[in-house]
């Protein structure tokens, strides 16, 4: 491509509005443009980094047996309505109607309609396994878009669906797309680790996230230094502590503890140490009150939370709430003496105590006396009250060993590119997709589902591959390997070099960009910089009297001398990105 003929409107400066590396980068790249809130143009040179993507994504679905389809993004809402998902979904499900009033929505995810077409078109165990992939928009009202096309409304998704006899063979599967994915990342030239997750509104009960690791990443990831372990924050798990020797039982005190509600505050006042404390957090769990108890040092996860619950819905409690079920404002709740609470239809019912597992070695602790201004000293569980289950429910921190080997954790920042999913027959069990066995007898389809963002990773590549000067892309993701720049344009020696090198790169299936603007040097040396291209090939007067051209890695300082007869050889050596592993037999 000749860049005077190509659109590649680079920007001195990013738009005000954008919030992360990314969002900057590709905007003054001239990658993409801003149409509304999450909503964004993809540029040419954008759009052949989401193809380059694109197509190493469906090689590797391909290589595992994987069928392309073309799913509609407008679905019917009979289709939600049968997995329940049309109430559940809540506010980021855009929902349509068409001319005659039929609702539908746009898809922001397709297990009702892959599993639809399955149901109807597989009935024998001789069809299966099989699995489904596309390349599909999708769309998430998302109530705050941000980080450019990293959090965007609408954004393009390898969404891949697989359908077996039982829980056996889609295990089997399930490990067959991880090794994929792995391949896929590696391919794109990325840092990444693959950590458990939670499962979220897709459900299903075991989950992957693969993570590109980024300082700018906005989630964290938990990871063992000796052993292969890593979780997201929200999954990683928390094991009970050691027992300790206790002190005897000390009576219960209340103490006053006027406008003291955090427990840093009444830590303080009652010279103890955080440890000692029970934090404490009311919620609805599916519209019914739990309490749950976690140490003063700890931070509650409310997706463990809801796991250890059972609960669907789990919202925080109001003020009002509070006062309803404990009788006092938030910070003064407690374990002990915890009122009963009287639930819409008139009953009394006994609130739900679920309490983390590093409060089973709390003796004689601290904790709200269910009144305004007053705690409660010397509190034991069991004694004094009763937990309903002891569950692994906060965070992980620092100090934490690892779940698996005891080791050392870190704590690194990461970006969500991937996620895989155990379904099970949570969406084929509700919408009767049932295959004949071999004894002819209807059985229910396990499912997986697994999902890449593709123009997430775009993002995330650039988060991880960056410096002042603009992007640094890997080989395989480049929009162009190499950019050649003639310095002097209308000199006949310096152009017609400039010209056999790029048609010779060309020829032999290198991605090539002729900066042949009559734009000054700097001008056009800052440009391939901001842009990315990873090989850089400068042509002059100068060097042309020498017999060579000037090299220029993007990830390397120093320009270096190549002589004209040899520099072909060398870039089509250098432009060659991490091979496709080999087709197994």
């Amino acid at each position: 491509m000749r860049l005077s003929r190509y659109l590649i409107p680079t920007l001195r400066d990013a738009p005000s509005d954008a919030d992360n590396v990314s969002a900057k980068l590709m905007q003054r790249a001239g990658l993409i443009r801003k149409v509304a809130a999450g909503l964004y143009d993809w540029l040419p040179v954008g759009l052949r980094v989401v193809k380059k993507v694109e197509k190493i994504v469906r090689e590797e679905m391909d290589r595992i047996g994987g069928q392309e389809v073309w799913l509609p993004v407008v679905q019917p809402k009979e289709l939600w309505e049968e997995t329940g998902r049309w109430k559940i979904y809540g506010k980021e499900l855009l929902r349509l109607k068409d001319r005659k009033n039929g609702e539908f929505c746009f898809a922001p995810t397709a297990e009702e309609v892959i599993t639809d077409l399955v149901r109807r078109e597989i009935r024998s165990w001789r069809q299966l396994p099989a699995m489904f992939y596309q390349f599909g928009l999708k769309f998430r009202d998302e109530i705050r878009p941000r980080f450019g096309v990293m959090r965007a409304r609408e954004f393009l998704m390898k969404d891949a669906y697989s359908f077996h006899v039982d829980d056996a063979d889609a295990g089997a599967y399930y490990e067959q797309v991880y090794q994929a994915y792995q391949k896929v990342f590696t391919r794109c030239g990325l840092r990444f680790k693959p950590v458990e997750a939670q499962s979220g509104a897709i459900g299903g009960s075991y989950s992957h996230e693969f993570m590109v690791l980024a300082e700018t990443g906005e989630e964290t990831v938990v990871a063992c230094k000796a052993c292969s372990y890593g979780a997201n924050l929200e999954r990683a798990e928390c094991t009970a502590p050691a027992a300790q020797p206790q002190d005897a039982p000390a009576k219960l005190e209340e103490v006053h503890t006027p406008n003291m509600g955090s427990v840093a505050e009444v830590a303080k006042a009652l010279d103890m140490s955080p440890v000692k404390f029970f934090k404490t957090q009311l919620y609805m769990a599916d519209g019914v009150p739990l309490m749950a108890l976690v140490r003063g040092d700890h931070e509650l996860n409310e997706p463990k939370l809801a796991r250890a619950a059972g609960a669907a819905m789990l919202d925080r409690c109001s003020e009002t709430q509070y006062m309803g079920i404990a009788g006092c404002e938030v910070g003064f709740a407690g374990p002990v003496n915890l009122p009963r609470w009287k639930n819409p239809q008139g009953q009394m019912i006994t609130v739900r105590i679920i309490a983390d597992l590093a409060l089973q070695g709390v003796a004689n602790g601290v904790s709200g006396a269910n009144r305004r201004d007053y705690h409660l000293k010397g509190i034991n569980a069991g004694r004094d009250f009763q937990a309903d289950a002891f569950a692994d429910i906060r965070s992980a921190t620092p100090a934490d060993p690892c779940p698996r080997c005891g080791g050392a954790v870190e704590f690194t920042k990461g970006i969500e590119v991937g996620h895989t999913f155990k379904l099970g027959t949570k969406y084929s069990k509700a919408m009767n997709a049932a295959y004949l066995d071999a004894q002819q007898k209807s059985q229910i389809m396990v499912m997986g589902c697994y999902g890449i963002g593709v123009t997430r990773v775009v993002a995330a590549a650039i988060e991880q591959n960056h410096d002042d000067n603009g992007i640094k892309w890997p080989v395989a993701l480049a929009p162009f390997t190499v950019v050649i720049i003639p310095v002097e344009t209308d000199d006949a020696a310096v152009k017609e070099a400039a010209e056999t090198l790029y048609k010779g790169l060309w020829d032999r299936g290198v991605e090539t960009l002729l900066d042949d603007r009559a734009e000054r040097p700097g001008v056009r040396f800052k440009d391939a910089d901001l842009v990315g291209y990873p090989l850089r090939v400068v042509v002059s007067k100068k060097t042309l009297a020498e017999g060579e051209v000037e090299f220029k890695r993007r990830d390397g300082a120093t320009p270096e001398r190549i002589k004209l007869d040899a520099i072909e050889d060398r870039l089509f050596d250098w432009a060659q990105p991490v091979p496709a592993p080999p087709v197994a037999a």
